[in-house]
């Protein structure tokens, strides 16, 4: 079978086709390598690999089949030169940092991330003298004044979690090549087929697979993309050598998920707009959350930087986090849990689960109401996800 390339084809059929790598037994779906080691055919190759004179499979925790397949997919499908795949979105982030950043080094960052992105931030990499400034997502102004000489990074969510606030990827890619910064964009919430960052001039891009890539909840994992020379040497060694490795299997879990991801994302954000229009203006409802909305302060950003609005809906609920947690407690086809792009529909709270570890402070400078809730929304029927909703939200106001 000809080699894909990435430039002649569409994401959907690269979501497809791409990284395939057919053995001599003639499969048709890409096989798991579910192996430690590989054997070689004679000592003269062993030494030959291992000091990368030649190519070729090594040792799975940083040479595997059904992992390489899964990362050359999802670079495909980003236009990205290189992927490393990590065994988590949080290592995907944390090998970006070590491998990209050294004791001395700053990074800003979106003040609206995910609160374990905080906490890996300030109690984690502060202890490698690397320092933090928050700042605003959209609040361009603030990011230019936040850089110093030490400045190495800018990081950001676009859509945010859990509010989905939208940043102008091209605007502050424009920023970082002004201070020579790199620019790392985490676009876990549109995947490739909503949205690919480096057309706006990201440096990196990190995924949670644990996400949307997999899209039933089965697997845990992560990816790193970008170019060979900034990915190679850098973030490639901190696998290699720390080892937050993806397994052959959840790869391959990945991989196959990677197939069906267009048409889910379709259906994640077909199906909340319509609960996202319904919320709106509901009794009880203070405010709802989608980029999808019109009064949504970057819907106009988000209609030209993504091909369509995702699948998060976030609201507030009057009444702070007893009322919130009411409404939770009486829904009936919701999962409650913290995980989002799940085929099934989730809710969560996020002030206590989530971003549970900020300050009270830090909550509110990043708009974590005590009433916030935030929904994933999945494939169930529409009308029942409002009837689940309108019985929870009767109940809980009363």
């Amino acid at each position: 079978m000809a080699k894909i390339d990435p430039d002649r084809y569409g994401v959907n059929t690269l979501a497809v086709r791409a990284g395939r790598q057919p053995t001599g037994e003639g499969e048709h779906s890409e096989p798991m390598f579910l192996t430690s080691s590989f054997v070689f055919k004679d000592a003269a190759q062993a030494a030959a690999r291992f000091a990368e004179d030649e190519p070729g499979n090594i040792y799975s925790r940083f040479t595997n089949p059904t992992v390489r397949a899964f990362e050359q997919r999802l670079a495909a499908m980003e236009g990205a030169e290189r992927c490393i795949a990590t065994s988590s979105g949080m290592g995907a982030i944390l090998s970006t940092c070590l491998g990209l950043l050294q004791a001395g080094d700053h990074i800003v960052s979106s003040r609206s991330v995910f609160g374990t992105t905080v906490n890996l931030f300030n109690k984690i990499l502060s202890k490698f003298d690397i320092g933090i400034s928050y700042v605003g997502l959209s609040d361009y102004t603030a990011w230019e004044e936040a850089i110093t000489e030490k400045t190495r990074l800018l990081y950001l969510e676009t859509p945010s979690n859990p509010l989905t606030e939208i940043a102008d990827i091209q605007r502050l890619a424009d920023i970082a090549r002004r201070h020579n910064c790199l620019l790392v964009v985490d676009n876990c919430f549109c995947t490739p087929v909503l949205q690919q960052p480096f057309l706006h001039g990201a440096d990196v891009v990190i995924h949670s697979a644990t996400k949307y890539l997999d899209g039933q909840g089965r697997c845990v994992g992560g990816a790193v993309l970008g170019s060979n020379e900034l990915l190679g040497e850098n973030v490639f060694n901190v696998l290699k050598y720390g080892g937050p490795t993806m397994s052959p299997f959840n790869a391959w879990v990945f991989l196959k998920g990677l197939e069906t991801l267009s048409l889910r994302m379709q259906a994640h954000s077909r199906n909340a707009a319509q609960v996202a229009e319904w919320l709106t203006g509901r009794p009880g409802i203070e405010k709802v959350y989608y980029p999808g909305l019109a009064d949504h302060p970057q819907h106009e950003l988000a209609q030209r930087q993504q091909k369509d609005f995702g699948g998060i809906v976030s609201f507030v609920v009057n009444g702070g986090k007893e009322t919130a947690w009411r409404l939770i407690d009486n829904t009936e086809l919701f999962s409650i849990t913290a995980n989002l792009g799940d085929s099934k529909s989730t809710i969560t709270h996020p002030a206590t689960t989530t971003h549970n570890r900020l300050t009270d402070e830090e909550k509110e400078r990043s708009a974590i109401a005590p009433g916030l809730i935030r929904l994933s929304i999945g494939h169930e029927d529409v009308a029942d996800l409002k009837n689940d909703l309108d019985g929870a939200l009767a109940k809980a106001l009363n």
